[in-house]
């Protein structure tokens, strides 16, 4: 049996509902380290404010 496939070439069934599952937890993953990228990068340019104090 052929599975069938959508207009990216990627199969319709389980392994094209894991590949999207995967996409969305690595873009969740990116933007998430993103996010404590810019928090840490926050805490330290207040903590260098603090000690020109």
């Amino acid at each position: 049996m052929d599975r069938k496939t959508d207009k990216t070439g990627q199969g319709t069934g389980a392994k094209a509902e894991v590949q999207t599952r995967e996409d969305r937890l690595k873009a969740a993953l990116k933007a998430n380290m993103a996010k404590r990228k810019a928090q840490a990068k926050a805490r330290d340019t207040t903590a260098h404010d603090q000690e020109k104090e």
